[in-house]
């Protein structure tokens, strides 16, 4: 069935071009005219912060409950200098009548006490609190945070900053851009081939271009946080570029055989695509895995990643036979002016990723080379074609044998490595990170700077206590319970209750400052024990029921429920990717080293992770202050990584098989198969590595640690795991690698990642003898 699909999109390319291209611009248009639903806020699951959300929501009208913001400034005269109360009086006033806008001002007595009278700037700040619906889109905030920024005054000595996650400003991501100038370089140093460095490019950028329309489309109707469309992209160009060149590689190899285009694309599809439909379906089951934790919010994230990666994969079975069509032999022919011009287009492309607009005229400069080409005799002279060298003389196979030849040593060596690299992960603690983790120079952290000085670190991130009040609540039990609260050694302040109804209470409300900034730890331990010790010990037999809520309160209830959930998707990640694995070789050591070996890399991943952004080591480097792991990290990077190692296993491994299958010669087979894929899996991971680590040059906080994890989760899935621990245990395993009992044989289905071949369909061509000429 793949041979033919193959065949056909290659025969029938104009057509399937067409139709991509047809995609590409019809959902983009729609999801430009439609808009995009992504939010930075997440609906709660069954928790305690979601309980005392409802009560604000029934018995305060909403108060508190939705998504808030802040503008805070600072005047040197002083807030209350009648110019600076005149003039802010009027902007706020402004404010609060943009649809939608509730604004609680400095200047009125509901927000008395929202300018700063103790400490060194006492008088000299203040603050307003913006609010929004809790079901605002990032898209609708972003046009609230614009009027807010048109309409801002400009009065001497006054300084004005808008505050709150869901106002930050937003600056589109380029580090794709420099993570494609970079592939760039990385595939003609693979291929040697301008034509064939193009058409994985070529491919996964129509890939992640559609995929990431219809994952705008769909926030209209999941909830997505907002940086899902900038992680699909990142995963998608990493996968799209590593599918692509599979296949690549193999069509040219069907091609140096002697075959035609039309043969050898048919073949590539039927082999290498094979691989990359198992590892990608494998990327989007383990993503889509995610859907077990319950949550809306990971939901969305899921469902926008898998998106991506399934598009790009479809892209790499129907669009690129497409295009080895329109190629041909020309795949085989480079130029001197193609070098020139991709050289200037991934400067270019690298200039424009860092800021650098002046390296924007390397793409006419290109142009230049290339028409130039035409014409000037050296620049039309083709570079000479690589001769391979034989299988015994290439560096992977040497190291194979050396590998094989130190096997103990090897294996305890790497494997203390990635242990020494994960011991850090003993020490992760997950939570949310706050807005002093954003750059210095944005409105954001500026804000919240500006109340940290004023008013304490603690008053980024109150904390509410909302009470639900049985009929003839005595009042002496609220101020006992405002006192209680008060004493506690983490708390700044503690309000007075606040009723819903005066003169007949069914619900009360206290605003609780914490000592400690949002995100430190002692922020989240106060939040247990004023559940579990101050508010039981004080309301017990008074029937109220109080619920803690707030911002806090949320990161707090948040991270302990995804905790709680992840040995369940851990598990069930492992269990598949074991029975597949298992499936695939018709083994049980084989795939059971996998799985420990996948474990112990993405331990080590996570331990770098923690090193750097917990602890803060390097993290001056990446603009990055210590703060909690965000709790949706560890699973989504254990989703995607699993996903993609599948792909490297799967391409090493089956060589590895089909060489052991041919003369059960198990030490020879392990340094064949490695030296057979060595180079295109240290190809497709380093594209990945770059790919990933460019998105680390990125402001957002959760983009660099996503970007650190992949690309170091990766580097060392290719390196350490892939090039030392699978030949050296597979060498000390010998024939038990491909143990299988009888009865799981016959009961296990049959999984073919290599297809229908003959032995000269896949056997690696003899390295003694030269490539066919096909250009």
């Amino acid at each position: 069935m793949l041979k033919r699909l193959g065949r056909s999109a290659h025969d029938r390319r104009v057509v399937v071009l067409i139709a991509w291209l047809l995609a590409l611009v019809g959902l983009g248009a729609a999801s430009g005219a439609a808009g995009s639903g992504f939010t930075s806020e997440f609906t709660l699951p069954a928790v305690e912060s979601a309980d005392g959300f409802d009560v604000l929501e029934s018995d305060f009208g909403g108060r508190s409950a939705g998504q808030s913001g802040s503008i805070a400034f600072e005047a040197e005269q002083g807030v209350e200098d009648p110019a600076v109360v005149a003039a802010m009086t009027e902007y706020l006033t402004a404010v609060d009548a943009i649809d939608d806008v509730t604004v609680t001002s400095p200047y009125t007595e509901q927000g008395a006490n929202q300018i700063a009278r103790q400490g060194e700037r006492a008088g000299e700040v203040a603050y307003a609190v913006v609010e929004v619906p809790r079901d605002y889109s990032l898209e609708d905030a972003l046009v609230v945070s614009e009027e807010m920024r048109e309409l801002m005054p400009t009065v001497d000595g006054v300084r004005i900053e808008i505050g709150g996650q869901i106002f930050a400003e937003f600056e589109p991501p380029k580090s794709e851009i420099i993570g494609l100038s970079f592939a760039i370089v990385i595939l003609i140093l693979s291929f040697g081939s301008v034509l064939a460095m193009g058409l994985p490019i070529g491919t996964a950028i129509f890939g992640i271009g559609v995929g990431a329309a219809l994952v705008t489309l769909l926030s209209q109707i999941v909830e997505m946080p907002d940086f899902t469309l900038t992680l699909g992209i990142m995963i998608g160009l990493g996968v799209g570029i590593d599918y692509a060149l599979f296949i690549v590689t193999r069509f040219r190899e069907e091609r140096h055989r002697g075959r035609d285009n039309g043969e050898s694309t048919a073949i590539a599809i039927n082999t290498a695509g094979r691989a990359v439909l198992f590892a990608g379906i494998t990327v989007v089951i383990s993503l889509l895995g995610m859907l077990l934790m319950g949550v809306q919010f990971v939901n969305g994230l899921a469902i926008g990643a898998a998106v991506t990666v399934a598009v790009t994969m479809l892209a790499s079975v129907t669009l690129l036979p497409a295009l080895l069509g329109f190629a041909g032999d020309r795949v085989e022919v480079t130029r001197w002016r193609g070098i020139i011009a991709a050289g200037l287009v991934a400067l270019a492309l690298l200039g424009f990723g860092l800021g650098f607009g002046a390296a924007l005229f390397a793409i006419p400069a290109a142009a230049v080379v290339v028409v130039a080409g035409f014409f000037v005799g050296p620049l039309k002279a083709e570079l000479p074609r690589r001769t391979p060298k034989p299988t015994e003389q290439t560096l992977p196979y040497r190291w194979s044998r050396f590998v094989q030849a130190h096997p103990w040593p090897m294996a305890i060596g790497g494997t203390l490595a990635l242990i020494a690299l994960a011991l850090p992960v003993f020490s992760l603690r997950l939570g949310f990170s706050d807005e002093g983790n954003f750059a210095e120079d944005t409105s954001a952290r500026q804000a919240y700077d500006l109340l940290a000085e004023g008013f304490g670190p603690g008053h980024n991130g109150p904390i509410l206590i909302v009470a639900q009040l049985p009929e003839g609540t005595d009042l002496a039990t609220l101020e006992a319970v405002t006192a209680a609260v008060g004493a506690d050694s983490g708390v700044a302040f503690a309000s007075p209750a606040v009723p819903n109804d005066p003169a007949a209470p069914t619900a009360a409300l206290w605003q609780v400052i914490p000592t400690s900034a949002p995100q430190d730890e002692a922020t989240y331990d106060l939040v247990d024990r004023l559940r579990d010790d101050v508010l039981p010990g004080t309301i017990e037999g008074s029937g109220i029921e109080t619920y803690v809520t707030g911002s806090v309160a949320v990161a707090v209830d948040f991270s302990d429920y995804l905790a709680a959930r992840l040995p369940l998707f851990f598990a069930a990640v492992l269990a598949l990717s074991f029975l597949l694995l298992m499936a695939v070789f018709r083994s049980v050591l084989v795939p059971l080293k996998a799985v420990v070996m996948n474990l112990i890399s993405i331990g080590a991943a996570y331990g770098l992770a923690v090193a750097v952004f917990q602890w803060g080591w390097g993290g001056g480097l990446l603009g990055v202050e210590p703060a909690p792991i965000e709790p949706f990290v560890p699973m989504m990077l254990f989703a995607i990584v699993f996903g993609l190692s599948m792909d490297y296993e799967v391409f090493l491994l089956s060589r590895v098989k089909e060489e052991y299958d041919r003369d059960r010669d198990n030490a020879r087979a392990v340094a064949d198969g490695l030296a057979a894929t060595a180079r295109v899996i240290t190809a497709a991971a380093a594209i990945m590595v770059v790919v990933f680590a460019a998105f680390m040059l990125e402001d957002d906080r959760v983009i660099k640690l996503f970007g650190l994890g992949l690309a170091s989760a990766i580097a060392l899935d290719a390196t350490i795991v892939r090039m030392l621990l699978v030949p050296a245990t597979m060498e000390l395993l010998g024939d038990r690698n491909w143990w299988l009992p009888g009865w799981l044989d016959r009961i296990l289905p049959r999984i073919d990642v290599e297809g229908e071949h003959h032995a000269d369909d896949t056997t690696a061509p003899d390295a003694d003898q030269e490539p066919v000429p096909v250009g």
